[in-house]
């Protein structure tokens, strides 16, 4: 059932069936003028969409429009033309489209917003203004009403008389007020039929001639369709016919690519990968290039160009060709080889390599190649590039195994190490000689900064600022052997230089450190929290690098007794033990200096039972022609020690008063380094650090060994690692017994097996 009609007679009456009535015809308006309100924000946003639609269909239109086909040869067919054109008629098309949807855009504000817009304003604007007076009115009717009914009796005839006047005349205005109100109300629902539809028809209208035009676009476009649905199907079928003879040809040049190889202006023309030799870093690397040559002029085209980053072809360079000379694999370590010598450039000479000893041979004699004379010759034609230092990836490029092992077995020989000449000979590249250094070093049998400070040097890079981890890797360095410590300095002043030249080379302090972490440093066991370590060895390296002058060239500070950060042991609590250090005696110092003098009376006699053989690679075991050369150790020769190895028959060196060859090479950027290093000798050795001693009162000596006994904790500890227990003091752990690793008991404790520092607890 709809609104229920408001009678005028009711007015007078206001019984309270009328005012639901009237509630709800008001609440019917109210509900109409959230709608329209909601339908002008709908209709708004759809204009705005159709604006935003519009806008991308013109931009499509425009893209079309500025494409353009390119074809294949020098002339196009009817039927290309046409489909070239295309573009430009569909692009025509949705412009002509666009501009009658912007009419209807424009004909939606005005025919549908702007009549809601003014509906609801007018007409449910003024209801709303005769409610408010309505309401108003009735408060005012009904107060005056009870007041009135509220006076005395008492009072004077004329006072009552004048006061029954003034309610009868309130009560009139009222009633006609209600009339008004009424009338307006029910005006309004009826009002609201054509005045909302009406606008709502325009609007389809305006959609009824958009799409219409549409419609009539399409009509005069269908003609232009058709013709060019035959002009596409032509294209196609002229596609289909000439693929089959393209394949044909194409099979035919793969089964015979020489017979149809096409004719060109130049000789020879190709890729080839070109190496400059000029001053470092020119000469580093091997570039691609497009390279082509003019026999008639002797001229020769060479442009870099690489296919993996984009094809970016680079700036070409033209020289003139003075000769061509073949090389041999002995002399480079590439195949397919050939040096190139301009005549318009005096002493400079290239160095190219072609894809395959076939393509080399075709090279060689479209430029008049020459196979080399002699050896010594092809050495004289390749000189030393200067400045070695700026070679990039110093260090990281990695020279050939073999040139490494012969360059290694030169220079621990006695017979051949003062003739290896690293500075001058063009025998050795640059990069023979960086692998040579890395291998002899990993290849010691204690690593330059020992077994015993491994973990001390790796705690302070863990933490702390870093001013305090200079400061204690500068006092760590300072309690290596000497010779370790001076063989450091030599090594790390060279890399600082290295680090210097870092624009050229781009081995920067971290690359050198990645390099170096794993060759000076490494732990005595393998294991994974060793390997999680590998990048503080890495820091440990950047640091000594970065602070060469400090930590070499001064004495640590002497209120500096111990590293920071090097104990995490409680106060007045004895520092926990390493677990990769443990209890163990020391071993000699295994530092070779490849071919040093020792001097007289360093080297103490070891009977040949101390060094018994190991089972490093060829470095470190000597050759039977070797062994017979140098024979046993005795008192009348110095010799080197080793903990294990056989380092100390390679390294046996006659006396000399040169520094070797190695260190010189490692010097060549320091002059200032003294001319000859001291020898080598070993320290005797020490037991090692006891750990702090306590009253036997609170910290019992462990027995050799412990097997089920009960302990008491008497330090608090925190794991560190996941074999390890953390415990308070007091905590007591059962089955107590001695563990594999020096210096740590096994125990469980709340049902937990793990690892107990020996000195945190008491045996009871």
């Amino acid at each position: 059932m709809g609104l229920q009609p408001l009678e005028f007679s009711d007015c007078y009456l206001d019984s309270p069936w009328f005012r639901e009535r009237i509630r709800a015809h008001e609440a019917e308006l109210e509900r109409t003028n959230k709608f329209i309100k909601e339908l002008i924000k709908d209709g708004k946003n759809l204009i705005a969409a159709t604006k935003s639609l519009s806008a991308a269909q013109r931009k499509f239109a425009h893209s079309l429009r500025d494409f353009k086909f390119e074809f294949i040869g020098d002339a196009e067919t009817d039927d290309e033309r046409c489909i070239d054109a295309s573009l430009r008629e569909f692009s025509n098309f949705l412009k002509n489209l666009e501009e009658q949807r912007e009419i209807m855009a424009l004909s939606v504000t005005e025919t549908l917003i702007k009549p809601l817009e003014k509906f609801r304003k007018e007409q449910l604007g003024a209801v709303k203004e005769e409610k408010k007076k309505f309401d108003k009115e009735t408060e005012k009717n009904y107060s005056l009403i009870d007041k009135h009914l509220n006076l005395s009796a008492k009072k004077k005839d004329s006072h009552l008389q004048e006061a029954d006047m003034q309610v009868e005349q309130n009560r009139q205005h009222f009633y006609e007020l209600s009339l008004e109100y009424v009338c307006k109300l029910q005006e309004i629902q009826e009002r609201k039929k054509f005045e909302f539809v009406e606008p709502m028809l325009s609007f389809f209208q305006g959609m009824f001639t958009f799409y219409h035009q549409g419609h009539e676009l399409a009509k005069d476009f269908n003609h232009y369709k058709m013709e060019l649905q035959i002009n596409i199907q032509n294209t196609r079928n002229r596609f289909e016919g000439t693929r089959s003879e393209v394949e044909e040809l194409m099979n035919k040049i793969r089964q015979n690519p020489k017979d149809h190889k096409r004719a060109s202006q130049f000789t020879a023309e190709g890729y080839l990968y070109v190496q400059e030799k000029r001053p470092a870093p020119f000469g580093s690397s091997w570039v691609k290039h497009y390279c082509m040559y003019r026999k008639a002029a002797k001229k020769f085209n060479i442009i870099p160009f690489e296919h993996r980053s984009g094809g970016k072809l680079g700036d070409g360079e033209v020289f003139f060709l003075k000769e061509c000379t073949k090389r041999h694999t002995d002399s480079i370590d590439r195949r397919f080889c050939f040096d190139v010598e301009a005549a318009d450039r005096p002493g400079v000479s290239l160095t190219m390599q072609a894809f395959s000893e076939e393509e080399r041979k075709q090279w060689l004699e479209a430029l008049g190649g020459k196979e080399a004379l002699l050896h010594s010759f092809n050495r004289a034609i390749i000189p030393r590039p200067e400045g070695s230092i700026n070679d990039q990836g110093l260090y990281r490029v990695v020279g050939v195994s073999s040139k490494v092992q012969r360059l290694l077995s030169m220079l621990m020989d006695v017979k051949t190490c003062n003739e290896v000449d690293l500075e001058n000979s063009v025998d050795w590249e640059v990069k023979t000689i960086t692998s040579a250094l890395k291998q002899y070093l990993r290849s010691l049998p204690e690593p330059l900064m020992t077994y015993e400070l491994h973990g001390d040097f790796i705690v302070p890079a863990k933490s702390g600022s870093p001013e305090s981890r200079v400061n204690a890797i500068h006092f760590l360095v300072h309690k290596l052997p000497e010779k370790n410590k001076e063989m450091l300095d030599i090594l790390v002043k060279h890399l600082t230089n290295v680090s210097h030249h870092s624009k050229q080379n781009l081995m920067t302090v971290a690359n050198l450190g990645v390099v170096f972490g794993p060759t000076l440093m490494r732990p005595q066991e393998e294991t994974v929290a060793a390997i999680m370590d590998l990048k503080f060895q890495n820091i440990v390296v950047e640091i000594l690098i970065e602070n060469h002058e400090k930590i070499f060239r001064t004495p640590p500070d002497a209120t500096f007794l111990e590293p920071v950060s090097l104990s995490t042991s409680p106060p007045n609590a004895p520092p926990r033990q390493s677990k990769r250090q443990g209890q163990r005696t020391k071993r000699p110092v295994a530092v070779y200096n490849l071919c040093l003098e020792l001097e007289d009376g360093d080297s103490p006699n070891l009977p040949k039972e101390d060094t018994p053989t190991s089972n490093l690679d060829s470095l470190s075991s000597p050759s039977p022609t070797t062994a017979a050369v140098h024979g046993p150790p005795g008192p009348d020769k110095n010799h080197l020690l080793t903990d294990g190895g056989s380092f100390g028959d390679w390294a046996s060196p006659v006396p000399c008063q040169t520094r070797s060859p190695m260190v010189q090479w490692l010097n060549t950027q320091s002059p200032t380094t003294p001319s000859c290093s001291p020898a080598i000798t070993p320290p005797s050795p020490k037991p090692p650090p006891s750990p702090v001693s306590l009253p036997t009162t609170i910290v019992d000596k462990p027995p050799e060994s412990v097997v089920n006994r009960k302990a008491r904790a008497v330090y608090p500890c925190e794991a560190e690692h996941s074999s390890e227990l953390s415990f308070e003091i007091g905590a007591i752990f059962e089955d107590v017994q001695t563990s594999r690793e020096p210096g740590w008991l096994e125990g469980t404790l709340n049902g937990k097996r793990g690892l107990i520092p020996q000195n945190y607890v008491k045996l009871l």
